[in-house]
Parts: structure tokens; sequence; C-alpha cells
């Protein structure tokens, strides 16, 4: 024992085993533990995990997002295919917005890295290829929805067949076919000798609240929405970060109603003003009462869902008042207060209630030119010119639903909700 204790001896040990590790090393052999995992310690992967989503995005709203907010959760960057208007148009019917406009509307959502045009609506063994090889895919993504082809198979066969296919959670209470069946409800309901006039259609739009279906608690052929987001899920939409203490604080207010390209652009020359974009979203009362009792066609939530999805939005306020008072500068340090040149209604410089007096007495108001001349009604004409076409699309697509949710067991009326998904009341699918 004292042997083993004295100092001769360890320096013993110490000489021989910085002797046994030079000999491993010379003979080419891996010193004990070298290239083993030991439990817990996980090696670095040096090359990012790439997933691919695709999706024709028509009426992109905040399911749409929500979905590639949870596919960019299953690795490290998002790439995402929009389909083409013709692969649209011959598996579905007419898309309400064209290509470059779906283009802008997929790339300003804040998940997603790089985006794919002209996508095929069914990944072919040849795009596939062309996603493993060129776009260094690792998996490809897509909702427990079913999609299948006219031919009744699955799009996804390949992928899933090739083990390279992962499922995310659908979004229940909205869909792009539900949004187009809220203002094609008036043209369902109209008399049978009732005029096709697209002015006098655009008229009776219903935003969601329709007498006989609140009367009778059913719908025609529309699902009305009564999504109730949950606190979670805006947190999860949410940037979850303020401004710095000298941050340039631009504000922009408005009711961002079927969230689109036009909105995405002049967004993006605000943001490009300061340091931090504060959104106000309008109450459904305040739009109602300005623009109309047909509007707005998504209520408050929804719509701000959709802006707190956008990569150049930092902060929104939930039924922002329509005045733009001081005491809202200064609570919010606003700088710079904005509106685009292109809205809905442009008269307020001429009313003596103009709801920016203050930051224009102030200075700290400027007008921008909008880069797109579209607004909400340019969204409701497409669909009301067309409205027979969508008609015929909204009921293919609504028999095709009513067909997966009865082998999924799914409710007819209340949807029950994955633990991901927030709980929403769909009433009047029909």
């Amino acid at each position: 024992m004292e042997v083993l204790g004295s100092p001769s001896f360890a320096a013993a040990c110490l000489f021989g085993g910085f002797l046994l590790a030079l000999s491993l090393l010379s003979t080419g052999l891996p010193p004990p533990l070298f290239g083993v995992r030991l439990p817990g310690i996980r090696r670095k992967r040096k090359t990012p995990v790439r997933v691919y989503m695709d999706g024709c995005f028509d009426m992109m709203h905040y399911g749409h997002c929500n979905a590639l907010r949870q596919a960019r959760a299953l690795g490290d960057q998002l790439v995402v295919g929009v389909v083409s208007d013709d692969e649209i148009t011959a598996n579905k019917g007419p898309p309400v917005t064209p290509l470059h406009e779906r283009m802008i509307m997929v790339g300003a959502v804040k998940w997603v890295d790089e985006v794919i045009p002209d996508a095929p609506y069914a990944i072919t063994e040849k795009f596939m290829k062309k996603l493993f090889t060129e776009y260094n895919i690792d998996y490809i993504i897509h909702g427990d929805d079913p999609c299948l082809l006219p031919d009744g198979t699955d799009a996804y066969a390949l992928a899933k067949k090739a083990g390279r296919y992962k499922q995310i959670k659908r979004t229940e209470g909205v869909s792009s076919t539900d949004i187009v069946g809220r203002m094609l409800l008036c043209v369902r309901e109209r008399p049978l000798g009732g005029s096709h006039n697209p002015s006098s259609l655009q008229r009776q739009f219903s935003h969601g609240h329709n007498q006989k279906v609140d009367d009778m608690g059913s719908g025609t052929g529309t699902r009305i929405s009564h999504f109730l987001p949950t606190s979670r899920r805006i947190v999860q939409f949410s940037n979850g970060k303020g401004p710095g203490p000298d941050s340039r604080i631009i504000y922009i207010d408005g009711a961002f109603d079927l969230f689109h390209a036009g909105h995405v652009e002049i967004l993006r020359l605000a943001r490009g003003l300061g340091d931090f974009l504060l959104v106000g979203i309008h109450t459904d009362q305040t739009i109602s009462a300005t623009r109309g009792a047909h509007r707005p066609i998504m209520n408050l939530h929804e719509r701000s869902l959709s802006v707190l999805a956008c990569r150049y939005v930092d902060e929104v306020i939930i039924g922002a008042p329509w005045d733009v008072s001081k005491d809202t500068i200064t609570t919010f340090n606003i700088s710079l207060v904005v509106h685009g040149t292109v809205a809905e209604n442009m008269d307020f410089l001429k009313e003596e209630s103009n709801p920016y007096a203050v930051p224009m007495d102030m200075g700290i108001y400027k007008q921008l030119k909008s880069p797109l001349d579209i607004t909400t009604s340019t969204i409701i004409k497409r669909i009301v010119s067309n409205h027979e076409s969508y008609q015929k699309r909204n009921e293919k697509k609504e028999a095709s639903e009513r067909s997966s949710d009865d082998k999924a067991g799914r409710n007819h009326t209340v949807h029950s909700v994955g633990p991901d998904l927030p709980r929403s009341l769909v009433i009047g699918l029909v």
C-alpha cells in the first residue's frame, strides 16, 4: 500500500500511460473512446435538415401559415413549392390568386426560407429526385388531410415509399374553400330569378354571419367560422421581441381583410422605414361601420394571425382604434405613421374626422406609394365575376372533405382539434 501511494509509483503510471497513447497513435488504432458515442452525447450534424412542403396557397390564410410553421419545426430550413396556375386549374379549378401573387404571399411567411415556383401538383419520381439532389431535401411534409389526384391515388405515395415523408396536423376551422364559400353564400341563397350582376352580388356578401344561418343554426353549402384563438397560438405566431430603447417604430393600421399580396408589399415598404413595424388591426365593428355590413370576410382573430405570420411585422395591436390618437403615439413610442396610396377608402383625407389628423399635425405622417393595385375588393370581384366556376370547385372540394372527414371520424358540425391546434367551432358543413 505504501508503494502504491508513493510519488515514484504515480510518476511511473503517468509515464506508462503516455507511452501507451503514443504507441496506439503510431499504429493507427483508435485510443479508448475515440469514435465511441457516449450515452447522452450527440454528434453535431454539419449540414442543416432541409424540409419541403408544397401547396396551392390560394387565398392564403392563417391555416396555411400554421402548416408552414409546423413544417419548419421539423427541420432547420423550409423550402416551399408553389403549384402553377395550370396545375391548379387541371386538378381543382381556376385559382383566385395568380402565381406571382401567391409567390409573394408564401415568400413573406416568416417560417419560409426558400420558394420554388411552378411546383407540380403531384410529386413525380423525376421531381422527387430533383428535390433530393438539387435542393438537398431531407423530408417531404404534408398535412394529415388526404391529398388525392383525380384518379384517386395519393399525391405523396412516392415520398412515403421512399421513407422521406413526414406529416403535420391540419388546422381545422378554415380553408380556401371555406373563405370562398363565405362569399358565395349569397349567390347560392339568391332567388332563382335574381340578377347575376357582380355589383349587386358584391353588396350581398356575408362576413360570416347570415340571418338564415344564425336563426337555424346551419348553413347551405358553406362553413361559417367562429374561430377563437388561444393565447398559445398567438404566442406561436408572435416574434416574442419588443422594440429596443432607441428603435424607430413605424405604425400602419387597417382591416387587412383577406390578407393578400397588396398588404404584404405595403408592409414590406413600411418595415424598411424603421427598426420595428407595429400594425394596428381594426375591429370587426369598425370595419362594418366604415365599409358596410358585408365586411369583414375574416374576423378580427383570423386577420390578426395572418398579419402576425408576415416576416415584415414585429407586433400587432389587436382591435386598434380607428383614430390614431396622441395617446396611442405616446404609449407605443411611434416615430412615424404611414398609409398606402391604394386602399378601400381614401376619402378620409377629405373628411372632417380624419383618423390621421393627429400624426399629420405632429409632422410624423407619410403616405407610401403602394407597389400593387390590389385591395380586398379586388379579390372579391375576381370571385364574383367567375362565381359559377368557383361554386363548382367548392362543391367538389366540400364533397371530398366530407368523405375524408367520414373516414377520419370527424364530426361535420364541431371539429375536434388535436393537441397542437386551437379549438375552433365550425357550423354548417353540409
